[in-house]
């Protein structure tokens, strides 16, 4: 019985001898910042996790709406229960493909485009987003900027403080990624 689940593991343990197919980082750094008239705000969060699939290009993000941190308390309190509604709409998702063709077997920087669907509050939305992978000794970092205009996701701002808060936000989002151990796709396909 022994020999029979050896070999078993070792048939379906995917082959590791050929490049890597799939990274994982599970450290991602997003942070966002809204430029206001009466005060600025931003929040960061180093909660978020992600993996590319280097074969299929594709990519997918996650992180949690309450691992957002503020200046302020009542600033995240506002977040998470008036705008937000975390309790209801715990994450935000991101799933999309690279559109170049990058060569990730050999160390370099590579300017991408990364385009997908973007789930904030329980609305999806298209996006294409402008950012850069770099491979150096079999570690990918991604890094990309844009911005999230709050209708798009259908976040209200009430009336009393709609001064208070931009109409635009912009969100950073920074991820060093490692082989994952296990080589079964992690990334599915929308």
């Amino acid at each position: 019985m022994k020999p029979c689940l050896i070999i078993l593991f070792l048939l379906l343990t995917p082959k590791m001898s050929g490049p890597q197919q799939i990274y994982k980082s599970d450290q991602v750094v997003f942070t966002f910042f809204s430029k206001a008239p009466i005060e600025d705000i931003s929040a960061r969060s180093e909660k978020g996790v992600s993996a590319i699939d280097v074969k299929t290009r594709s990519i997918y993000f996650k992180v949690s709406i309450r691992s957002f941190e503020f200046r302020k308390r009542l600033m995240q309190q506002h977040f998470n229960e008036n705008y937000m509604e975390s309790s209801k709409y715990p994450f935000a998702e991101f799933r999309g493909n690279i559109l170049e063709a990058v060569d990730l077997s050999k160390d370099g920087s590579y300017p991408v485009t990364v385009k997908g669907d973007l789930n904030i509050h329980n609305v999806t939305k298209n996006y294409t987003v402008k950012g850069q992978l770099s491979m150096e000794q079999g570690k990918i970092t991604a890094h990309a900027k844009f911005q999230v205009k709050l209708a798009d996701h259908q976040i209200k701002i009430p009336r009393l403080v709609i001064r208070n808060i931009a109409e635009t936000v912009d969100v950073q989002v920074s991820a060093v990624y490692q082989p994952a151990a296990n080589q079964q796709p992690a990334v599915t396909k929308h």
